[in-house]
């Protein structure tokens, strides 16, 4: 079911809790697709995209994002049979900001397309570490990346949280 641009940023939700069933190759294409038509800095373009769907990958990287955080035990990526690690590459000069056009416009289409989402941070951090560089380089990435944000993807297995009231000042016309 296709929604309405609009329906589609007011309703969105981060979703913390996934069935262990993975997401179809036409779902998956719909999201990165969308990842690659965010804005970039001077149309650079500069952003990496990697889908990880093996469960042993999935697993790689969700237990090194709970490293990062010191919870080994922990499941940052809240069991989401897909993730979405958003990378900057050399070619972007407006660096973080081009990753996070990229993650909204995917978690936007998740939605979109009927899958539930999350933004997970800790992707620089992770990518850091010997381990990460160990991960790039096991998939053959040759480039030089530095993590920006990840993204759990899904099929939610709980109801979206309501959204929080949207505070009075947020805007200010002049």
């Amino acid at each position: 079911m296709i929604l309405e641009a609009l329906e589609v940023l007011k309703n969105r939700r981060s979703i913390r809790k996934f069935k262990p069933d993975q997401i179809s190759d036409e779902q998956l294409r719909a999201v990165l697709e969308a990842g690659t038509f965010a804005p970039t800095g001077g149309g650079t373009q500069g952003v990496k995209i990697i889908a990880v769907q093996s469960p042993e990958n999935v697993a790689a990287v969700d237990a090194l994002n709970a490293k990062i955080l010191n919870k080994p035990d922990m499941h940052p990526y809240y069991g989401a049979p897909t993730i979405l690690l958003i990378f900057e590459t050399d070619a972007s000069f407006t660096r973080e900001l081009d990753g996070a056009a990229v993650c909204t416009n995917m978690v936007n289409a998740a939605y979109a397309v009927g899958l539930g989402s999350c933004w997970i941070h800790r992707c620089k951090q992770m990518f850091e570490t010997e381990e990460g560089k160990a991960l790039l380089k096991k998939w053959g990435v040759t480039e030089n990346l530095t993590g920006v944000a990840s993204i759990a993807l899904g099929y939610a297995d709980c109801d979206a949280p309501a959204p929080k009231a949207r505070k009075e000042d947020y805007i200010l016309r002049v």
